[in-house]
């Protein structure tokens, strides 16, 4: 299990954050006026990269058969079929080889032109060897070669020079940006500022710092950039405000200070990477990733980001819908026995913990008597507790007071899988969640879900002892780390069935 030392101020913050229903510690003025001022939607770099790809290959795939269709009479559809796509598929290989692909090489006019026409020249040359080599000349139309290869010249060119101006356009709107603090201080970060600056500025939107340090080695002004506060208040600050990347500016030598930092900020849903401009250490290039021209160390990835977030979202909203459909007899069911069993509202709504530590409403079928309701679910439910009534029990035993949440994943609160959001006073053997599991706040950098890795292996319904807790919390981690489609897709075909066979522990 992943664990936090709850002396650890991050802890303290999120403690007393929870406990009072969200109500949050205050941060320095210069943190205060970036968190109020308004946050301007960003573009990922990722996804705009892969749409790139997929339309350059549609636009060559659609060009070559249509001159194919045009000017070529022959019955060989198929063979031209396979010849365009395993051409194109070819070319995409080379242009990424070239590094064409990227952001920053979409900024650029003739090095990319010429690299991509150059990829373009050799997919010819090999499709004309190669029809030579296998004796298939004569199925290969010459004039249908050079139109594709002179057309397809044209139309990346033009294609490039439109993608360009798309690019630069959001790169001066600040789409492109990612945002960013440093941690660390001194002349070390003054230097890193300097490099951002020089190779990373239009990759990067630089608040600021945050060090630890109060003495003369940490100013609170670095390179035309503010101290916003200490590390632990970066805690506060990015949920508060979204943070896209954490870089750290120590050296690799500073081993127990860099765990220190990492034990207090590996809660939030951020990319860390420790910057390699202090290490006198020379590793290959693989060893490095990059942001912008900037070479740095990955530490830490947000658990779902780029075209992951979206295969997240599409699969949420597809399976949403789709249960909407097929349970909404059963939803109308319930909601008539609730109504005729006890007065008071079919539906019960109660603040939760979403995404990092955002409060959210979730919904439920009602399944307490109304002079019983416990909005805080600062008692737990017990077997046969007289608080819940008979349908209640019922809709508990089998989860159908959840069907609900699937409003709340259409607002994009909850997803389908995810750790299930606990209530805010919720407590084990007479201890808050957050107080009795080190580390509880690791659960939140994803969406929480209407089931879980945890739910399916039999944790769920009463948390009497930490133990249990503890349980739904390493399962909790352990879905995060290893998340993928399939793991969703197979959680949600298991969630039925544990339902059936491991109900034991819900009341």
């Amino acid at each position: 299990m992943y664990r936090v030392d709850p002396k650890q101020a991050v802890m303290e913050h999120a403690s007393k954050r929870a406990a009072s229903g969200g109500a949050t510690r205050v941060l320095s003025k210069a943190a205060e006026a970036i968190i109020a001022a308004p946050i301007e939607a960003t573009y990922s770099g990722a996804v705009i990269v892969g749409v790139a790809q997929v339309i350059e290959a549609l636009l060559l795939s659609v060009l070559g058969y249509a001159i194919f269709e045009v000017y070529v009479i022959s019955e060989q559809r198929g063979f031209y079929i396979a010849v365009i796509a395993a051409s194109v598929l070819l070319a995409n290989v080379l242009f990424n080889a070239a590094r064409t692909h990227r952001i920053a090489a979409y900024r650029t006019m003739f090095n990319q032109i010429s690299r991509v026409i150059m990829g373009w020249a050799i997919i010819m040359v090999l499709l004309s060897v190669g029809a030579f080599m296998f004796k298939a000349s004569d199925l290969v139309s010459r004039v249908w070669l050079i139109s594709w290869f002179l057309g397809g010249s044209v139309l990346l060119v033009t294609y490039r020079m439109i993608l360009r101006a798309f690019v630069m356009r959001w790169t001066r709107a600040g789409r492109l940006k990612r945002r960013t603090v440093i941690v660390g201080g001194g002349k070390d970060a003054e230097v890193l500022i300097e490099q951002i600056r020089k190779g990373a500025d239009n990759d990067i939107r630089l608040f600021g710092l945050f060090d630890d340090r109060i003495d003369d080695r940490s100013p609170e002004l670095v390179a035309g950039c503010p101290k916003l506060g200490t590390v632990a208040d970066l805690v506060e600050f990015a949920r508060r405000t979204p943070v896209d990347l954490v870089i750290v500016s120590m050296p690799l030598s500073a081993e127990k200070r860099v765990l220190e930092m990492l034990t207090q900020l590996w809660v939030l849903p951020v990319d860390i990477r420790l910057s390699a401009h202090m290490s006198k250490l020379k590793f290959t290039n693989k060893a490095y990733s990059y942001v912008g021209d900037l070479a740095v160390f990955d530490m830490a990835d947000r658990p779902i980001s780029d075209w992951n977030l979206i295969f997240k979202w599409v699969f949420d909203k597809l399976v949403a819908i789709t249960a909407l459909i097929v349970f909404s007899p059963v939803m109308l069911a319930t909601a008539i026995a609730i109504k005729l069993e006890s007065r008071g509202p079919v539906f019960f709504m109660q603040n939760r913990h979403g995404f990092n530590n955002e409060l959210i409403k979730i919904y439920k079928f009602r399944s307490m008597r109304t002079d019983m309701l416990d909005a805080t679910a600062s008692r737990l439910v017990t077997k046969d507790d007289p608080r819940v009534t008979r349908v209640g029990k019922f809709i508990r035993k089998t989860s159908i007071d959840e069907l609900p949440q699937l409003f709340n994943v259409l607002k994009g609160q909850l997803s389908i899988v995810g750790p299930r959001p606990h209530a805010l006073q919720a407590k084990a053997d007479n201890q808050l969640y957050y107080e009795a599991v080190e580390g509880y706040f690791a659960r939140h950098r994803v969406k929480p879900g209407m089931t879980g890795w945890a739910q399916v292996n039999g944790w769920r319904g009463e948390t009497d002892t930490i133990d249990k807790i503890m349980q739904r919390v390493n399962h909790d981690l352990y879905y995060i780390e290893h998340w993928s489609i399939l793991l969703d897709l197979y959680i949600v075909l298991l969630t039925p069935y544990s339902l059936v066979s491991k109900n034991e522990n819900a009341y």
